[in-house]
């Protein structure tokens, strides 16, 4: 386990952080040309084909498709992954606002999360922006995350750690699949590019907050807590990553997705399941740093296949195999 955060470094950290996010912001309608006509939704434009990064634009049976079917799964991909996330960074800023409630004076957490919770606004609105440009009528997450997301944020103060985890559980998937289709050198639309372009610009801020927050916690925590937590960690993360990656078996079923190209897209493939071993290489980093990793808790990761090589450094990219 590395050397344990202090608290002076932590707050150099933030200070850097929230400096950060004053000299490098974006508004959602100010920095996106919306209106542009190379940004509209033409449903005859082959820049909506999903590329190779993406489990399911890699599957066989989505690339046999006609292209006009592949177009349209594409717009209804990123809509739904865009309707996700937007509620994903709605129950960061209602936790983050919980916990930054009772906060004391001078503590350089209010500034950093308050930066953060504008820029997650902006989210917000570019995410529901692109899911009504779009014209697909997509609920998001599935039923039952949303009727659990109600009671959430409740975490943000009565269980942080957790609450940052499930936050990290949420950010880091949503990363790692938008920095893989941009490196893929593939066709994108520039709207979901530019969309993305912004989000991992702002969202490295964010992620670098839930690490330093969760490494300056994590090793102060009682022990009972800790090992809680390291059983947690793992669970936490396969549970919100399946609901930001797995679209609704009905909401697939409507753009002509046949259930058993889902189950094999998430997670029974060989790209699915490198994907979701990839997913999770920065976190089993961070888990095994700040000594969350141990004999029952690999035992929890195995079972869930989110195990794997750590990852050397924050973003490092996935090795590709032949």
């Amino acid at each position: 386990m590395t050397a344990h955060l202090t608290r002076k470094l932590y707050d150099e950290r933030l200070r850097t952080l929230s400096e950060g996010s004053v000299n490098v912001n974006f508004n959602a309608f100010k920095d996106i040309k919306w209106d542009d006509p190379e940004f509209a939704v033409d449903t005859s434009d082959p820049r909506w084909v999903l590329t190779s990064a993406d489990a399911l634009g890699a599957h066989p049976w989505y690339r046999e498709q006609p292209l006009e079917t592949q177009i349209r799964i594409g717009i209804w991909r990123w809509a739904v992954i865009a309707k996700v996330g937007m509620q994903f960074e709605n129950i960061l800023m209602r936790g983050a606002l919980d916990y930054l409630y009772e906060l004391g004076n001078r503590d350089e957490e209010f500034r950093y999360l308050t930066h953060e919770i504008t820029e997650e606004t902006h989210h917000t609105q570019m995410f529901q922006e692109l899911v009504n440009r779009t014209g697909v009528d997509t609920a998001g997450g599935k039923r039952w995350f949303r009727k659990v997301s109600r009671f959430l944020p409740l975490a943000g103060s009565l269980y942080p750690e957790a609450f940052f985890t499930g936050i990290l559980a949420g950010e880091e998937p949503i990363d790692h699949l938008q920095k893989s289709a941009l490196r893929s050198g593939e066709p994108v639309h520039p709207l979901p590019q530019r969309i993305m372009q912004i989000h991992i610009a702002e969202e490295a801020r964010h992620i670098s907050f839930a690490h330093e927050f969760l490494r300056l916690r994590v090793p102060q925590m009682r022990k009972g807590r800790r090992a809680a937590l390291s059983v947690l960690f793992p669970v936490i993360m396969r549970v919100l990553c399946d609901v930001i990656m797995i679209p609704d078996r009905k909401s697939a079923e409507q753009v002509g997705i046949p259930h058993w190209v889902i189950k094999d897209v998430f997670w029974k493939s060989e790209a699915g399941q490198k994907m979701l071993t990839d997913l999770f290489s920065d976190v089993r980093m961070l888990a095994q740093d700040i000594g969350l990793m141990n004999k029952v808790s690999r035992t929890v990761w195995k079972a869930l296949h989110i195990d794997g090589r750590p990852a050397r450094f924050r973003g490092e990219p996935a090795l590709h195999t032949d």
